[in-house]
């Protein structure tokens, strides 16, 4: 049985939080020009699913990536932290290869494949080892881009998830 659950009006309701139960639904990223960035995330393929400027001094912008249950936002009046201060923030991928392909032909520049040639370099450009991981690439295969701003993203390549997730 699924999660969601449909009203009477038969509009799917907002999934159900049981009690202990924390779900991540949005991040929000520091962007210096709204426009540019909702261009940006659009011509990814990411699903707009608000835009919203209820006033002059606030506008808030919501997307999707394919697949996702988590959803960026950023906007006027959203955030104090820095234009591409948000870094590390993970996009899970079974092909690493094809999704770095999609990424790159609709405009994002994307780093080639890489994996860790010392632990915790995925986080920095120093230590990283070109290529797919030896042990096959699941959950240490890693490629890397930025939007215009800045703020960065790892794409990561799981192939078959570890038990218990």
């Amino acid at each position: 049985m699924s999660s969601v659950e449909v009203s009477d009006g038969g509009v799917a309701a907002a999934p159900v939080v049981k009690a202990g139960e924390f779900k991540l639904e949005a991040v929000v990223l520091p962007v210096a020009d709204v426009d540019r960035a909702k261009a940006f995330y659009e011509g990814l393929g990411w699903r707009l699913d608000a835009d919203a400027s209820p006033n002059d001094g606030y506008r808030i912008v919501q997307l999707t990536p394919p697949g996702s249950a988590c959803s960026i936002q950023f906007g006027t009046g959203v955030t104090s932290a820095a234009p591409g201060s948000a870094q590390s923030l993970y996009l899970i991928v079974s092909d690493i290869e094809a999704a770095r392909d999609e990424l790159n032909a609709r405009g994002a520049q994307v780093s080639e494949v890489f994996h860790e040639g010392t632990p915790g370099s995925r986080f920095h450009a120093d230590g990283r080892a070109a290529g797919p991981s030896p042990n096959g690439g699941n959950y240490s295969s890693f490629a890397a881009f930025s939007d215009p701003d800045g703020n960065g993203w790892l794409l990561q390549q799981i192939k078959t998830r570890l038990p218990g997730r």
